[in-house]
């Protein structure tokens, strides 16, 4: 089978800490597009309208190897085109991202509650990710792993792109040791330390994730750490990644995170109140570096507010 060449580099530069779109151009085996303005009608205008697509198209938005697109340019197969998206009116995060540890190959950050790791739907410029670009300097940068947006604490990010598959494949294989640390109700009805394991499943575009039955696919060791009255610190350390894994034992226990906007009840007005974040934090990440074999251990310098 005939390999495709590797696409060339992008003529554009980021914007924000974002990289531009890249698109290529497909197969039209119906002869459909004559030009590349109805290709670009055909594939955007449902989604941002043909008035914004022939604007991008006059302002030069559309770009080549050779520079900026005119509209009325032959459709040709398997030609790259870049732009840039127009970015979402985002409110800031108003909480600074930290950096635990930074050498030549990764950066450890600290990210705060509110602050996605990566661009995705609403949060784009808003991320760990364009921020620790724009911050430190690092286009290239990439997260190894995702940390929820609502939840705080330390992110591992790889400076160069060659290295990144070794990292993940860390998190693929389980190899790295997380722990985090929580604040919920305490109950003395609960018996501790436990470890819970059930069948979470999420479904695309409902926004809690739900345990069923089956054969258990998530693994979390709870432990109480700490009490102050009714409320309890926990260590929590998850086996398995499944999402929203650790809101979700929590709840099943009877013992839900703290202004958790989800697990018990949803609250979908879509507000913010960044003086309620949910108290979940990722304390610890440990694993063997897969370039030097040497340990790593990292922790976070971030503290909750739900005990004082």
């Amino acid at each position: 089978m005939r390999r495709r060449a590797k696409a060339p580099a992008a003529p554009l530069a980021q914007r924000d800490g974002i990289d531009p779109v890249r698109l290529r151009l497909p197969e039209d085996p119906g002869g459909g597009w004559a030009n590349v303005r109805e290709h670009l009608l055909d594939r955007y205008a449902a989604a941002v309208g043909a008035g914004r697509v022939e604007a991008m198209l006059r302002e030069g938005r559309f770009v080549g190897v050779d520079g900026p697109v005119d509209g009325d340019e032959p459709y040709t197969v398997g030609r790259y085109l870049w732009f840039h998206r127009d970015f979402p009116v985002e409110e800031p995060v108003p909480f600074p991202i930290g950096v635990v540890y930074r050498d030549e190959r990764i950066v450890v950050a600290d990210k705060p509650h509110f602050l996605a790791t990566m661009p995705r739907g609403r949060h784009v410029t808003e991320t760990a990710l364009a921020r620790l670009r724009r911050e430190l300097g690092l286009p290239s940068l990439q997260p190894a792993h995702r940390l929820d947006r609502l939840t705080a604490g330390l992110v591992l990010c790889v400076v160069r792109p060659e290295d990144r598959g070794a990292y993940q494949t860390l998190f693929r294989d389980r190899l790295v040791r997380k722990e985090y640390e929580a604040v919920a109700p305490y109950d003395p009805a609960v018996e501790l330390p436990v470890t819970v394991r059930s069948r979470i499943e999420k479904e695309r575009g409902v926004m809690a994730a739900r345990e069923v039955p089956g054969e258990p696919n998530s693994e979390s060791r709870i432990a109480l750490v700490e009490r102050r009255g009714g409320l309890g610190r926990y260590r929590l350390v998850p086996e398995t990644g499944r999402t929203h894994q650790l809101r979700v034992h929590m709840n099943a226990l009877g013992l839900p995170i703290l202004h958790d906007p989800i697990y018990p009840v949803v609250h979908e007005d879509g507000s913010e109140d960044f003086g309620r974040p949910l108290q979940l934090l990722a304390r610890t990440l440990e694993f063997t570096d897969p370039f030097t074999g040497a340990p790593r251990s990292f922790g976070s310098r971030l503290a909750l507010s739900g005990l004082g």
